[in-house]
């Protein structure tokens, strides 16, 4: 199997294959707690994490692992990268991970995770299986901190609250209030509020998309300046 290059890897974790606005995987903690900023970067931070470890042992043991067991191989796998993540959360913050709470240890049943582990990391060598998990992690938590900070902004009229919780003592003054004296439009913390917002951002992909084709076609219909259409009459022989 070919290897993609790094520009398609690129383009496949952030934008044209991205987890969470092409995929639709991961939805449950991408709804469950993107209602600030802090939380969704929490949950970002070990999904990458757990993605780039699992992608990295997985393309290790490639080789090494039969068919019979590859997928409770894998799972084992990703489950152990969890644990770990876990484990430095609860030691640099520990708000945080209790905020979290069960999205955290369900990191190991996103299927993010064990599609990548099978579909790629299982089939190529560690650094295109890193990059790969790096990428797609990266496209995943880009999408969870937007969600964040769309529904934080017009849940609360602030940004970038409890931002402590995650960096420490130096993030306690970072929140920036964007609205004096806001009415709270809890609807847009509240679950229903997720599936609101993270139905736009879909839409709005593809409109982009859309635009994006519609270009490429226009260019490629579009005349070559100076050729001429010669009409040739007779036999060639």
């Amino acid at each position: 199997m070919s290897t993609p290059s790094y520009r398609e890897l690129t383009l496949n974790g952030l934008w044209k294959n991205n987890p969470a606005l092409v995929q639709l995987l991961g939805l449950c903690p991408l709804l469950a707690v993107t209602g600030s900023v802090v939380n969704a970067l929490g949950l970002a931070a070990a999904t990458t994490l757990v993605l780039v470890c699992s992608n990295t042992a997985v393309s290790l043991i490639r080789n090494v692992v039969s068919d019979a067991i590859r997928l409770p191989v894998f799972v084992m796998i990703i489950a152990s990268a969890v644990t770990c993540a876990e484990l430095l959360m609860q030691a640099f913050a520990f708000e945080l991970y209790q905020i979290l709470g069960i999205f955290l240890p369900l990191i190991t049943t996103n299927c993010t995770i064990l599609g990548r582990a099978d579909a790629f990391a299982s089939k190529h060598a560690i650094g295109p299986a890193l990059y790969d998990g790096l990428l797609m992690g990266l496209g995943f938590g880009v999408v969870l901190v937007l969600l964040g900070a769309l529904r934080e902004l017009l849940g609360t009229g602030a940004l970038f609250a409890d931002m402590e919780l995650l960096l420490g003592p130096m993030a306690a003054n970072w929140e920036l209030v964007l609205v004096a004296d806001y009415q709270p439009f809890l609807l847009a913390i509240l679950p229903p509020g997720a599936f609101i917002f993270t139905g736009l951002l879909i839409a709005g992909k593809n409109l982009v998309d859309r635009q994006i084709k519609r270009r490429q076609d226009a260019l490629r219909s579009k005349p070559v300046k100076g050729a001429k259409r010669v009409r040739v009459t007779g036999t060639i022989s």
